[in-house]
């Protein structure tokens, strides 16, 4: 791998971006850090992990064709609930037509876990496009990375609400789940091994577990009764269909990255209970 070598990374102030950056810090590559808001708080920070801060923005290709000048390698992550699915595989693809244009050789994109398996759920299957998207475009060197459902989002108030875990899902559903720093490690893989992932379509998770379970988890380290509520499918279809189906699919077919297999190629993945007892720290 040659030194210094532009790898650009989009969402670099979100969960993702930002964990692949500061996983790739220091290892070799000149990291260019795109941003819609360059003078913002969070994009200031990323100067403490060498990153040059650009200002991109997904929907402009003006823009896009800036940050992407002279990069060969780019993390590519949109955001379905920011942009709506619609809008997300437009600036999917028009990303990945833009660094293909660039000369960008080592492309990573960001999808998500099942988006191969036909599961009906609108922000999957866009991503599976998206997919089909980057494979047309015969990059030298592509890799396309598949997270599963986020440990982050037990904290968020989609599911913790009233000092309750609350969700649709069936107590008895085994859902994987994967920690954002993670995301991180496996993402800047992608790049110090490029060579070996090469081609790589890779669905990852570190644990799973029932909602009981993650309640417990969560009240194991926060020090207090957590518990899980179950509500009613439609309440959550009445603020998301997106939502409600995902759930459904979570409770009739579930993820099935292998757990094992990643723990012995990655060292072991991020365990639930690891992971809250580090966010209830912070």
């Amino acid at each position: 791998m040659p030194d210094q070598q532009i790898v650009l990374i989009t969402g670099a102030t979100g969960q993702q971006g930002g964990s692949v950056l500061r996983e790739l810090a220091g290892k070799g590559f000149t990291l260019r850090a795109m941003t819609r808001h360059p003078t913002g708080e969070a994009a200031l920070k990323l100067d403490a992990v060498g990153a040059q801060i650009v200002e991109g923005d997904l929907d402009d290709d003006a823009s896009l064709r800036k940050c992407l000048k002279g990069a060969w390698g780019t993390y590519a992550v949109q955001n379905t609930w920011e942009a709506g699915v619609e809008r997300e595989e437009e600036q999917g693809k028009r990303f990945a037509r833009l660094a293909r244009e660039a000369g960008v050789r080592h492309f990573v994109y960001s999808s998500v876990a099942s988006a191969q398996r036909k599961t009906g759920i609108p922000h999957f299957e866009n991503k599976w496009r998206i997919e089909e998207g980057v494979r047309s475009l015969d990059f030298p060197s592509p890799v396309i990375l598949r997270p599963v459902f986020f440990m982050e989002n037990l904290v968020t108030p989609w599911f913790l609400n009233d000092g309750k875990l609350m969700t649709a899902l069936k107590p008895e559903t085994r859902l994987q789940m994967v920690a954002v720093r993670d995301i991180g490690r496996i993402g800047a893989h992608a790049f110090t091994h490029a060579d070996a992932m090469k081609g790589e379509e890779l669905d990852f998770a570190g644990d799973e577990a029932t909602m009981p379970q993650a309640a417990a988890a969560l009240s194991r380290a926060m020090g207090k009764e957590i518990p899980f509520e179950p509500i009613p499918i439609e309440a959550v279809r009445k603020n998301s269909e997106d939502f409600a189906l995902m759930l459904e699919w979570f409770d009739r077919v579930g993820y099935d990255a292998d757990i094992p297999a990643l723990d012995e190629r990655f060292g072991k993945m991020t365990r639930l209970d690891d992971w809250v007892r580090e966010a209830v720290k912070k």
